[in-house]
């Protein structure tokens, strides 16, 4: 997926990395409309989950999705996030999240989209976003709708 936005850059992206947790999901369950979305966004880039899995559900609730689904087992699942993005190439990354486990991710993405949902975000996420949506319903329509995105980001 190639995104020109005029005074801010060509975006290449190939990767979409997305937390779990707060972002695709409230309390385990994954939100209404977002298998659909990531079903049209997959034709484009790669999907992938990366997740603590606190309610120990992901891999159940993400079935029929065409993604990868990591489950994160260090102590420090913030670094490991990042590392993870910059394993695929933090320059073709788009990232989406809302603790603060997810900042290093979306600060090292080639674009950061923070979330502002029934969990809230994390002050470091939130500045460490380019972009901050109130639902992921939103965050991912900038994708599939490329011109919503243009007219946030350029200058």
């Amino acid at each position: 997926m190639t995104i020109i936005i005029p005074g801010y850059g060509k975006l290449t992206l190939r990767h979409l990395v997305m937390d779990y947790n707060g972002t695709l999901a409230v309390d385990g369950n994954l939100i209404e409309g977002v298998k659909e979305l990531l079903a049209e966004l997959a034709v484009n880039v790669q999907l992938h989950v990366v997740t603590a899995d606190t309610f120990g559900n992901a891999k159940e609730n993400l079935v029929g999705v065409n993604c990868s689904l990591k489950i994160l087992m260090s102590e420090d699942q913030q670094l490991e996030k990042a590392e993870f993005v910059r394993e695929l190439g933090e320059g073709s990354v788009v990232a989406i999240g809302n603790g603060l486990n997810d900042a290093l991710m979306l600060k090292d993405a080639a674009l950061g989209i923070a979330l502002i949902q029934k969990e809230g975000v994390s002050t470091e996420t939130f500045l460490n976003s380019d972009i901050v949506c109130k639902s992921i319903i939103d965050a991912l329509e900038l994708l599939t709708n490329q011109k919503r995105l243009i007219a946030t980001l350029r200058k």
